[in-house]
């Protein structure tokens, strides 16, 4: 299976989600991997911390390899990583991503990434692709890469306005690119049972035939510790209500 996590609106938890997802899955057994493709390197440090900095080759040099037809080029597998947890490797992310951006696209690489996933997924049960806060180049290479997306989702008025716009999007590279893409289901993030807000709007979204997941994953403090130190939540405390939710939350995606 090859999801993406993908919201064009930042601060949503996009990479807490993927990284935390994908830890779990690992810890299940699954061989998976994490392929960070946000210049702005939020998995890739969550998971590496300080180590991200000297890990090479990044993404970065694997899509600049891209840039001109070589017969010697590297396999992607060669851009692999491991992480300090059992079953889980990394594809590490670069800042000059965002500098790459316009060169692949003027040259139509816009495929070349569901290529890649296509030639390591035999070798993975799992992948999770992270994904930057823009609906571009990046965004558009994985949904046309990845089997399904999850939609973090902020309960806010903001979050639920700019759901719209992405949900369209993503049937447009359905209909365009990918006709087997399916849209898994929406994360609500960062919830609060005891406020009305919150429960208004998943009910709303609920109403209008959206796919919300029954699983939310409720707002604390401890996931800025799990970030800091470097440790997803199942291996910073398991016992922890986050955790749990994850736990929960990935179970229901293998129903």
């Amino acid at each position: 299976m090859k999801r993406v996590i993908f919201n064009q609106k930042g601060g949503v938890g996009k990479s807490t989600i993927a990284v935390n997802l994908a830890a779990i899955a690992a810890h299940h057994g699954k061989r998976t991997l994490l392929i960070d493709i946000d210049p702005q390197c939020n998995s890739s440090r969550y998971l590496l911390g300080e180590a991200t900095t000297g890990t090479a080759p990044t993404l970065g040099a694997y899509f600049e390899q891209m840039l001109s037809f070589s017969m010697f080029a590297k396999p992607a597998a060669e851009y692999v990583h491991a992480t300090p947890f059992d079953n889980l490797s990394i594809m590490v992310a670069h800042p000059e991503l965002g500098d790459l951006q316009s060169k692949l696209e003027s040259r139509h690489k816009i495929y070349k990434l569901r290529d890649t996933l296509n030639e390591l997924e035999k070798e993975y049960d799992e992948i999770f692709v992270d994904t930057p806060p823009a609906y571009n180049f990046f965004t558009q290479s994985a949904l046309i890469a990845a089997d399904s997306c999850l939609i973090p989702f902020d309960c806010d008025d903001f979050s639920r306005q700019a759901l719209y716009t992405l949900l369209n999007n993503v049937k447009e590279i359905k209909a365009d690119h990918n006709a087997s893409l399916q849209i898994e289901g929406i994360v609500v993030n960062q919830f609060q049972p005891r406020a009305l807000l919150p429960q208004r709007l998943v009910d709303q979204l609920k109403e209008e035939g959206l796919p919300v997941f029954d699983n939310k994953l409720s707002s604390s403090i401890r996931i800025r510790e799990s970030h800091e130190r470097n440790l997803p939540m199942i291996h910073l405390d398991r016992s922890h209500k986050l955790s749990q939710e994850f736990l929960a939350l990935y179970q229901e995606l293998q129903t």
